[in-house]
């Protein structure tokens, strides 16, 4: 590396650690070195800008992942990742997310793994491996403090010293420990210095301490400083556009400013990446065998069916039996507008989504499959359902796609240059199926106008003048106007879009409708009347785009629109009714107690349907537990609201997030973390335990085979709940914490053991360093938190 960086000038060098757009680095041709090519990828790939005609595999959200409880899949999962990326010629996937689940109302909540950092970390690993088996880098995110949105580009986060090393540093040092190749910065500060220039955790803890020979790149627009991100620690500073290094850090280096060394470090860590991904001629590769490609709609099935969670199950409502059923009743506006992921980076287009109603409908071919809406929880009306042509006006470029939206950052349809497109059309011929006022909208961001027949609808500016892009994409607006329209007479709609010369990279745009006739009142009688004559209601609530998403925390945690009204009286009118909950994060459930079965889907993915379909009719045991602790009430989180105050969210309940301070509150939650039912039954027999290792036998006392994942918690035996040493001079420690934990797969009636490694720091503390503290410890193999099974105890 030292040869070629020799052969490079001061600007050749800095080019290298600036975007030369808004995904990739440049290319330097006469050292062998290729453009390297990055791309967002939390549960696809989405390639570097958006191509309907190169759609990617949406996989389920990172909190279903962690839901499965398997490293082995989450390995399985970065492998089908890593073979898309190839695919797409992506080198670096941005992710895994290992921010921890401080609140749940934060807004990226779906798109972390956990509350607790041992099971954040392992997840993680497993989805590392799996991708960088393909020769394809990580950059695990956002380092360190992004638990939360809120003013999340300024804000500062304070966290002591402990905390920050036990809880939120742990999961990005275990991927380091692994072998991860890239890390991304946040955009926000800790103790009083911004992530992009916080050189004393990017140097001194990240590259010095932990010996970590990667990249740490941005987040996009994050690096703000040039010479303070350049001592910082940071080595990529993305994208092109509003990028603080080029010709000022440059300057920079010939100032004086920032040692030349420095930027020769940054570029060798950026030429080893290269090297690793395989775009540097002359140096071998990392991997040059990859594993066997996998079937991109078969993973994302199974890990869906893995994830889900059986959170409640009266008189084993489940699995049903088809022979027994003659009309069931699928009510829900999410029933075929299935959420499949979540709102931000963590978007991509998949090659289908299989809805609920349509994965029911498939697999109950001699059942009445029925449906109503019920209660509709979108604050905007969905994409007008039919093919759509589109085209970039100024650029004479046209395309279709299936449904009247369009949506992409980065590189344009086609190829085009941004600085060609003047603007873009959306146009249909639309039959309406009822006479009477129609509504449409437009939603997005930007200038339109919306033209229904000869008749414009609306022609304005969607957005307040001097807010970023970035935050419109996220934050998108919406406005309705009504039209009457005749039956089956067509009408030609047009949307079309003004955009300004080189904008053309960042773009939203939406043609709702809404048919007439519809009323709150009129979708919950139909929904009632519906499930009274259904042998089972299937009630499918959630979440919506605006209410989880990158960009904005939530408000709160109950489920939006009338969805808790449409639960409450279809339960009434059948007493067999199950509710499948699509939120990728906590939501309230005030009538859980009230029906006869809740299912927890997250955000997942495209095969959403087929896998439900599996799940409720016992084809696939719901393997999930609880990454998550769910609460009953809000007001019963420990830590929930995150407001700054002067720019400031002090972290001052330590090490205690999560279980942890659920169990110093002493309030029991509505599902605890780990919490998850099968369709079999398990006893535990035999717990040995040693500081090394847990061995946990148990067997399958039930009728079907089945899968159990054995939950490791360890704790000092003398703690109180309040977490006070009982010798008054221990440490403030939690009463307990997951130490390991491991799937376990068993026919009826076997017996099977699991060997679970305990980790050093299981019974170590941050005090200026790694101590160990000795005494008695309790040891329990439990099925939950709040389900122990077996408890032993060891002497330090």
């Amino acid at each position: 590396m030292d040869d070629l960086i020799k052969q490079l000038t001061l600007e050749e060098k800095v080019s290298l650690l600036g975007g030369q757009d808004f995904w990739s680095l440049p290319a330097i041709p006469r050292i062998g070195l290729r453009s390297l090519v990055m791309s967002d990828g939390p549960i696809g790939v989405r390639g570097t800008g958006w191509a309907p005609e190169d759609p990617s595999i949406a996989l389920p959200s990172p909190t279903a992942l962690a839901a499965t409880w398997d490293p082995a899949l989450a390995r399985r999962a970065g492998n089908l990742l890593g073979q898309e990326s190839r695919r797409k010629d992506v080198h670096v996937l941005l992710g895994p997310t290992v921010n921890l689940q401080r609140t749940p109302l934060g807004g990226r909540h779906f798109e972390c793994y956990s509350e607790d950092p041992l099971l954040s970390g392992e997840i993680a690993v497993g989805f590392v491996e799996g991708v960088q088996a393909h020769g394809v880098g990580t950059t695990v995110k956002h380092l360190v403090g992004n638990d939360f949105e809120t003013e999340r580009m300024t804000v500062d986060v304070r966290i002591g010293e402990r905390a920050l090393r036990e809880v939120y540093l742990a999961p990005f040092e275990r991927v380091v420990a692994a072998g991860g190749w890239g890390l991304m910065s946040a955009y926000n500060g800790v103790n009083g210095l911004p992530m992009a220039s916080n050189g004393p955790l990017q140097s001194g803890v990240l590259k010095d301490e932990w010996g970590f020979d990667g990249i740490v790149v941005s987040d996009w627009r994050a690096a703000r400083d040039t010479v303070g991100a350049a001592l910082g620690g940071l080595d990529i500073a993305m994208p092109a556009m509003e990028n603080p290094w080029g010709e000022k850090l440059v300057a920079a280096v010939r100032a004086g400013e920032v040692p030349e060394d420095l930027i020769d470090d940054k570029v060798r860590r950026v030429l080893r990446l290269a090297a690793r991904v395989g775009v540097l001629d002359g140096v071998p590769p990392a991997v040059t065998s990859f594993p066997a490609d996998l079937d991109g709609s078969a993973v994302a099935h199974e890990v869906a069916a893995r994830s889900f969670v059986l959170a409640r199950n009266e008189h084993f409502a489940l699995p049903l039996e088809p022979a027994a059923l003659t009309r069931i009743a699928v009510i829900g506006a999410l029933a075929t507008d299935a959420r499949v992921l979540g709102g931000g980076s963590a978007q991509v287009t998949p090659p289908h989504v299989i809805s609920p109603l349509e994965g029911l409908t498939r697999a109950l071919s001699g059942v009445d499959v029925a449906h109503a809406v019920g209660a509709d929880p979108r604050p905007f009306l969905p994409a007008l359902p039919q093919e759509t042509s589109v085209t970039l006006l100024g650029a004479d470029h046209a395309f279709t796609v299936p449904v009247a939206a369009v949506r992409w950052i980065g590189d344009l349809p086609g190829g085009i240059a941004p600085e060609t497109v003047t603007g873009l059309e959306l146009r249909t011929t639309f039959t309406p199926q009822q006479d009477g006022e129609h509504t449409f909208a437009v939603s997005g961001f930007g200038t339109f106008e919306l033209i229904v027949g000869e008749e414009t609808l609306y022609s304005g500016t969607l957005h307040p003048p001097g807010t970023g892009r970035a935050d419109l994409l996220l934050s998108p607006k919406e406005q309705r106007a009504g039209v009457t329209l005749a039956a089956g007479v067509p009408v030609e709609v047009t949307l079309r879009q003004t955009i300004k010369p080189g904008m053309a990279h960042t773009v939203s745009a939406t043609l709702g409708h809404q048919a007439p006739g519809v009323s709150a009142d009129s979708l919950l009688a139909e929904a009632v009347e519906l499930a009274r004559e259904a042998d089972v209601a299937i009630v499918v609530v959630g979440t919506t785009e605006q209410v989880e998403s990158e960009g904005f925390d939530r408000t709160s945690l109950e489920l939006p629109g009338n969805q808790d009204e449409l639960v409450v009286r279809v339960a009434a009118a059948n007493p067999r009714t199950i509710v499948v909950v699509n939120a990728g994060s906590p939501v309230l459930l005030p009538w859980a107690d009230d029906v006869a079965a809740v299912l927890l889907t997250w955000f997942p993915g495209q095969e959403a349907g087929a896998a439900l379909a599996d799940v409720l009719l016992g084809v696939a045991e719901p393997g999930g537990r609880l990454p998550t602790t769910w609460p009953r009430r809000e007001q019963d989180c420990p830590i929930l609201h995150v407001t700054p105050r002067d720019g400031v969210v002090e972290y001052d309940e330590g090490v205690f997030i999560g279980y942890r301070a659920w169990d110093r509150a002493g309030t029991p939650p509505l599902y605890a973390f780990g919490h998850g039912l099968g369709y079999t039954t398990w006893r535990y027999e035999t717990l040995e335990v040693s500081p090394t290792e847990a061995v946990v036998s148990l067997t399958n006392t039930g009728a079907r085979a089945g899968r159990e994942v054995v939950q490791v918690y360890a704790g000092p035996a003398g703690v109180t709940p309040e977490g006070i040493g009982a010798d008054g001079v221990s440490p403030e420690r939690p009463a307990r914490w997951l130490a390991g934990f491991a799937p376990v797969d068993a026919h009826p009636g076997e017996t099977v053991t699991v060997r679970i490694p305990l980790p050093e720091r299981t019974w170590q503390v941050w005090d200026g360093g790694w101590r160990t503290i000795p005494g008695a410890y309790a040891v329990t193999a439990a099925h939950a938190l709040d389900d122990p099974r077996l408890t032993a105890s060891l002497e330090l």
